[in-house]
């Protein structure tokens, strides 16, 4: 099998995003709960934000890259409906709620339970948070489950990307960071602060979780 270097080489070389790949997963878990109106957390350039927009009646994105958030502004300058916002997490409109919160390769660049805490506090009665999130790996099931992600990734690179890359994409140049929490640290942090959130181990090096906010009691 090839070693890590040689995978990121042909990577960069026949470069796809691995968070693109959960972009359709993602709309469909946000149409599924029937969410209107949308924070998308590190819009990056906008590609979450386009296929979420199909479905919602407005998609606010924070992206944090002046650069991204640019590209992405610029994406959606003639439609209203989606908001860019040159901001972190913390620089979201606190006194707002929203029908469905999205994270996308995000999380991780946040401190854990403090900002699960804050994604609840976001959402809108019945609403929904969807992560598609990355943890550091750790453990024979970890280095195991890599396996097929390892063998699948340049499958998949030469069906997107069959020809050369001189350079990344615009939507692949954001900063990055190496998670720090493993996957059962972040099951840990999400029973504390999300009862009842759903996780999975994704292919891609890559989880997922789900959600739903209590709903609002009705009148007794």
């Amino acid at each position: 099998m090839a070693s890590p270097s040689r995978l990121d080489r042909f990577h960069r070389r026949h470069p796809w995003s691995h968070n693109d790949h959960y972009g359709p997963w993602v709309a469909r878990q946000v149409a599924a709960a029937g969410a209107r109106h949308i924070l998308d957390v590190g819009c990056g350039t906008g590609n979450l934000a386009a296929l979420l927009r199909r479905r919602a009646a407005t998609v606010t994105g924070l992206e944090p890259d002046r650069d991204t958030a640019r590209i992405a502004a610029e994406r959606f300058a003639d439609d209203p409906s989606v908001d860019i916002v040159e901001a972190d997490f913390a620089g979201r409109d606190i006194r707002q709620r929203w029908d469905a919160v999205t994270l996308v390769a995000v999380l991780h660049h946040l401190p854990l339970a403090p900002t699960l805490r804050e994604l609840r506090g976001c959402l809108s009665p019945g609403g929904r948070l969807v992560v598609v999130g990355c943890y550091r790996e750790a453990g024979p099931i970890d280095l195991l489950t890599a396996l097929p992600a390892a063998l699948a990734n340049p499958v998949v690179a030469l069906v997107k990307h069959p020809a050369r890359a001189a350079a990344p994409p615009p939507h692949m140049t954001a900063p990055t960071r190496e998670p720090l929490e493993t996957l059962e640290e972040i099951r840990a942090a999400a029973a504390r602060e999300l009862p009842g959130a759903r996780i999975r181990r994704r292919l891609f090096w890559r989880y997922t979780l789900v959600y739903d906010a209590p709903v609002a009691p009705g009148p007794a």
